[in-house]
C-alpha cells in the first residue's frame, strides 16, 4: 500500500502534462512529500464544469463496517471501484488525477543492521519526471481526527492495480495506477466508465525504476515552500 509519495516539479512541467489547465498551476507550490490526510494538489472534475486544480486531503471515506470509533482515518488506496462502497464514485464528476514524481513502498525484509524495513522509491526514470495517479474525489463531512472534530473537506484517493515486475519484489500485492500522457489523463477524466476502467492496469516494466532507497536514518518529512 502506497502511503507516501512525492511531487517535486515545476509549474512548466505541470503545464506540459495538463496543457488545457495550465493557467491554474500557479495556485500551488509543487514541492512536497505527501502523507495520508495531508493536503495535496489534485486535478479534479466538477459536475458540468471544466476540471480544476485544487488542494484536497488524502483519504476517501472508509467503508462503514471498518470504521472503529468516531474518527475515520480514511482510505488512501482503492483497488476495486466496482464494490458497493466505491462504485458510487465511478462517474466522470468524481474522477481526478494526482500529480506526482515518485512514490514509495517499504521492503519486505528488515535491514539486518537497522532492524527497519528499507524504504524504496519508484519513479519513471532517474530524473523523476511528472506523472499522475488515476484517482477519485468527493466532498465529505465527518471526523478525521478526534482533536480536530467534525470537518467539511474535499478528499481524494488513487487507484491501485497488480504490481509490475519492478514493484512486485518490494510490494507483491499492488502498485498505483500511473498515467504518463495527456491522452491517458484525458481518458481517465472524460471517458465513459467502460472505457476509463481500462486505465486500471500496471505500468509497463520498462517505464518504471526503483531508485536508490533513502538513508535508513533519514525520516521523510514534508517539504512545503
Amino acid at each position: 500500500m502506497c502511503n507516501l509519495y512525492n511531487i517535486t516539479t515545476t509549474h512548466e512541467a505541470m503545464r506540459r502534462l495538463f496543457p488545457k489547465f495550465g493557467d491554474m498551476t500557479n495556485r500551488i507550490d509543487p514541492q512536497m512529500d505527501i502523507f495520508p490526510d495531508y493536503p495535496a494538489p489534485v486535478l479534479r472534475n466538477l459536475k458540468g464544469d471544466e476540471p480544476e486544480l485544487a488542494m484536497l486531503r488524502w483519504g476517501m471515506p472508509t467503508p462503514p463496517m471498518y470504521v472503529k470509533g468516531e474518527a475515520d482515518s480514511g482510505v488512501t488506496n482503492i483497488r476495486n471501484l466496482t464494490s458497493p462502497h466505491w462504485r458510487r464514485w465511478q462517474g466522470v464528476e468524481s474522477r481526478c488525477v494526482v500529480p506526482a514524481t515518485s512514490f514509495s513502498e517499504y521492503g519486505q525484509e528488515p535491514d539486518p543492521k537497522t532492524k527497519r524495513k528499507p524504504l524504496h522509491w519508484f519513479a519513471l526514470n532517474e530524473e523523476k519526471p511528472l506523472f499522475a495517479f488515476a484517482g477519485i474525489w468527493t466532498s465529505w463531512k465527518g471526523v478525521r481526527k478526534k482533536k480536530e472534530g467534525p470537518v467539511e473537506v474535499d478528499i481524494f484517493a488513487f487507484l491501485t492495480t497488480d504490481p509490475n515486475a519492478v514493484v512486485k519484489p518490494i510490494h507483491p500485492k499492488a502498485m498505483p495506477v500511473i498515467l504518463r500522457t495527456t491522452e491517458e489523463i484525458d481518458t481517465w477524466l472524460r471517458a465513459p466508465w467502460n472505457e476509463a476502467k481500462e486505465m486500471q492496469k500496471p505500468l509497463a516494466d520498462a517505464d518504471l525504476i526503483d531508485l536508490t532507497p533513502r538513508n535508513d536514518n533519514e525520516e521523510a518529512q514534508p517539504s512545503l515552500f
